[in-house]
């Protein structure tokens, strides 16, 4: 089982600790497994320690130090730090079974009767799927070898044959993400004149050496799944195609010019949208060279912002999501506002979805904010052990809130509707809940210094935009489909750790973007990549008509295009012969 250890690497943000505010660290996590740390305690009782222990040694006595400095300032929650080092889920059963120390019976717990087991066999989430949902698979329809609709019944000699829906079989096979083909074509030549003659080479094996098919499986792998170069490298070596991790990156960075208009395109659609979703997450960018400087707003803040970021703006409008992503320099607020800026100066203010960060506003331009009620609660959910029936007080009552949002979800109600539907159910609760807060804090109830007093602070601070959904059409609970975004990009962080240059950054921002958005709108990504790849300069040409939800229009419209061609082509003059 992996531990996590948080390595503290530089001392930099600063923390209330008396008078004088001392430094606290910036932190960086190093997962290890139990049978590491058995090994190295092997190594210390034995004193034959490597230099790599060391650096282990360090930062597990910084991470303890760390850890225990947060925990005696009250700046880490045990509930927090438990999610830190385990993870867990904030489901209103998981947290208050937590706190009141009921034990959660797996899934995998069996009675042993047959009659348990088989109620489990219908229940949802039972993990079969059906053939329906094998949508990129290859069809094939099997028919019987010797009769068809209509004919004679062989058995009874009376009865004529009808069709009824066909028995599905599924069958799945394996192969490499990226295959390949050695083609040995024949030569011959001549002993006498030294002619050389040789086979033709089939239509296949003309073109690129690596295909539109392999660009956009190296770049799903690698931008969509996660997967670095060096472990694709070590696992098509595996299966004998060498496939070295440059040669990769020369790939997909050749792609880019082809992808670009439709990318460019992507933003300038989604700017015309009316509700956006913002977050940012650290990333490492090693030459920086290159990137955007974030704006100076006075002459008293000209100190160079030294981190970097990776950003997500998911647009949102009626039935579509677009997912961007942007690394450099610059906050979410301020990639937002690049985006907006696109945004045609007649449409109506948009909507903002985000947490109470500062940095995630757009100082510039003006939107109708609403912040994410997620993050409110997730501030009672880290005190539940200390303030249990208060923290079940408010999941109560926000889990009444997002029974409404379910509702009107599963009704397909229109943002006007879903309005009225909040209002007339979860106005009531909301406004009870508000009360609630204040009595904690106007008749001393709760001291406001501790966990729970922060949290009633910060949901009492950020009221307003927290009950958007009351007063806005259309205004989400929370800005989870951001942060869901978020992981795509962490997960590459998790797996690459950084990328090299600012045109790498680039790279998977878009690359991303179009994967991500096509997953967000039930698009293939995989074929759309190829079909971008493929038809480069008609989407060069034509940019606005390759976007995820709309490409397959435009390749009807050149197939048959191609198909009236070759119709109307003249035909051509036979052959004389003298």
């Amino acid at each position: 089982m992996p531990l996590a250890v948080t390595s503290i690497m530089s001392r930099k943000r600063k923390r209330k600790t008396g008078k004088k505010k001392a430094e606290s660290p910036s932190v960086d996590v190093v997962d290890i497994t139990v049978e590491d740390v058995s090994r190295l305690v092997e190594r210390i009782e034995q004193k034959s320690l490597v230099d790599k222990d060391y650096d282990l040694i360090l930062k597990v006595l910084r991470s303890y130090d760390y850890v225990m400095s947060l925990l005696r300032d009250d700046q880490l929650k045990l509930n927090r730090l438990k999610r830190l080092l385990f993870g867990s889920t904030e489901s209103f059963d998981k947290v208050v079974s937590d706190a009141a120390g009921e034990e959660t019976k797996s899934e995998d717990d069996s009675t042993g009767s047959s009659e348990s087991n088989q109620d489990k066999s219908g229940t949802k989430g039972h993990g079969r799927r059906s053939a329906d949902e094998y949508t990129g698979a290859d069809e094939q329809i099997i028919e019987h070898e010797s009769l068809s609709p209509g004919d004679t019944c062989p058995e009874c000699g009376e009865g004529t044959l009808y069709e009824i829906p066909p028995q599905v079989v599924v069958r799945v096979t394996g192969k490499p993400p990226v295959d390949a083909t050695v083609y040995r074509i024949q030569r011959l030549r001549c002993k006498v004149c030294g002619k050389l003659f040789k086979a033709d080479l089939p239509a296949d094996a003309q073109g690129e050496k690596y295909d539109e098919m392999a660009a956009a499986m190296i770049a799903l792998l690698k931008y969509g799944s996660g997967l670095p170069f060096n472990r694709l490298e070590r696992l098509e070596g595996n299966l004998g195609i060498p496939l070295p991790a440059s040669t990769q990156w020369d790939v997909v960075n050749a792609r880019i010019p082809g992808l670009r208009p439709a990318y460019e395109a992507l933003i300038e659609e989604a700017a015309k949208w009316d509700l956006f979703h913002n977050d940012d997450t650290t990333v490492k960018i090693l030459e920086k060279a290159g990137l955007t400087p974030p704006p100076v707003k006075s002459e008293k803040k000209r100190k160079q912002r030294t981190g970097t970021f990776t950003s997500t703006v998911v647009a949102r409008t009626e039935g579509l999501d677009a997912a961007l992503f942007f690394s450099g320099r610059l906050h979410a607020g301020e990639n937002l506002t690049e985006v907006l800026r696109r945004r045609p100066a007649e449409l109506a203010t948009p909507m903002q979805m985000c947490d109470a960060l500062s940095r995630n506003m757009p100082e510039e331009l003006q939107t109708i904010v609403a912040n994410c009620i997620a993050h409110g609660r997730r501030n009672f959910v880290d005190v539940i052990d200390s303030f249990p029936d208060e923290v079940k007080y408010v999941l109560s009552a926000l889990k009444k809130v997002y029974q409404v949002d379910s509702e009107a979800k599963k009704r397909k109600l229109s943002p006007e509707k879903r309005l009225k539907l909040h209002r007339a159910k979860s106005g009531q609760v909301m406004a009870k809940l508000h009360s609630w807060l204040n009595q904690q804090l106007d008749d001393r109830l709760v001291e406001p210094n501790s966990g729970l007093g922060q949290a009633i602070t910060y949901m009492l601070k950020h009221w307003e935009k927290l009950t958007q959904f009351l007063h806005v059409p259309g205004a989400p609970l929370d800005n989870n489909i951001a942060e869901r975004s978020l992981k795509r990009s962490i997960l590459h962080r998790k797996n690459s750790y950084f990328y090299k240059t600012a045109n790498g950054a680039y790279a998977g921002d878009l690359y991303m973007t179009l994967i991500h958005t096509c997953e967000l709108n039930q698009v293939n990504p995989y074929a759309y990549l190829v079909a971008l790849m493929r038809h480069s300069e008609d989407v060069a040409s034509h940019p606005a008509e390759w976007l995820p939800w709309n490409y397959r229009d435009r390749l009807s419209v050149l197939e048959e295009s191609s198909t009236d061609d070759v119709a109307s082509a003249p035909e051509s003059e036979p052959a004389v012969c003298d």
